[in-house]
C-alpha cells in the first residue's frame, strides 16, 4: 500500500506557449527548404571537378585500352613467330631423315 501512495518523481511541465511552438516549427521549415534548395543547386566548384575526372578517367581507360591491345598483338605476332619458327625447324629435321634414307649407298 505504501507503492500507491508514493508521489511520482516526474513534475509536470508547464504547457508551452502555442505562438512560441508555431515559430519554431516555421524556423525549422525554413531551416529544411533552404538545405533542400541547397542541395538542389550544384555549385559550379562541385560539378567541374567530377566531369573533368570522368573526362581524365574516359581518356585513360581508351589509352590502357590502346596500350593493352598493342601489348596483346605483339605477344600473338611474337608467339606465332616462334612456333612458325619451331614448326620449320622440325619440318627440316624429319625431311633431311627422310631424305638419307632415301640416298642410294655410296660404297656397292
Amino acid at each position: 500500500m505504501t507503492i500507491l501512495r508514493r508521489q511520482s518523481n516526474y513534475t509536470k511541465l508547464d504547457k508551452e506557449d502555442p505562438e512560441e511552438v508555431q515559430r519554431r516549427k516555421a524556423q525549422f521549415l525554413i531551416y529544411k527548404a533552404m538545405e533542400q534548395a541547397d542541395s538542389n543547386i550544384p555549385s559550379p566548384r562541385k560539378r567541374r571537378p567530377s566531369s573533368f575526372l570522368r573526362l581524365r578517367l574516359c581518356r585513360l581507360k581508351v589509352k590502357i585500352g590502346k596500350r593493352l591491345k598493342k601489348s596483346i598483338s605483339a605477344a600473338r605476332i611474337a608467339f606465332h613467330k616462334q612456333v612458325s619458327t619451331q614448326l620449320k625447324t622440325w619440318k627440316r629435321f624429319f625431311s633431311q631423315g627422310d631424305s638419307i634414307a632415301t640416298l642410294p649407298p655410296l660404297f656397292n
